[in-house]
């Protein structure tokens, strides 16, 4: 079986194909127990013209379609940064079974950042949470992004 570490690589590698696109680069890929990648993606709001086009969302969407089925009871999610209020609820709403993190997200993360909108009791759903997974590295890439905007 294969790490949390390898699969947190393979959504950098996507954060990566968003930087190259010119998107704030944060990626994520959906993976089943057998440790089959089944959903992956980047972010892309704005080269799909689509405020829901956030890397989680996608790969969400790339997963449910492979596999099938909206919910991905058994699927880990893996994503380079702290996930936000609209990517939680859809987390929650896929019925994920574990999300794992690189970087926090101070402004807008909705596990350790502003709240915790995976622990509120009104939800069905419990979803477990690992933050921190190669943080530094999701740092880095987003810090390279911004920097090179503001030249």
């Amino acid at each position: 079986m294969r790490s949390d570490t390898f699969y947190m690589h393979r959504a950098l590698d996507q954060a990566r194909m968003g930087l190259e696109a010119g998107e704030v680069p944060v990626g994520a890929v959906v993976v089943e127990p057998s440790g089959e990648i089944v959903g992956a993606s980047f972010n892309a709001p704005v080269s799909c013209h689509d405020p829901s086009g956030h890397a989680e969302v996608r790969a969400l969407r790339d997963a449910a379609t492979h596999l099938g089925n909206y919910r991905l009871d058994s699927c880990t999610l893996f994503v380079t940064l702290e996930p936000c209020m609209m990517c939680a609820g859809a987390i929650i709403h896929a019925r994920v079974a574990r999300v794992v993190y690189g970087a926090a997200e101070p402004k807008s993360g909705m596990v350790e950042s502003r709240a915790n909108l995976f622990a509120q009791p009104w939800f069905n759903h419990r979803v477990q949470v690992e933050g921190g997974l190669l943080a530094t590295r999701a740092t880095r890439l987003l810090q390279a992004f911004f920097a090179a905007r503001r030249d």
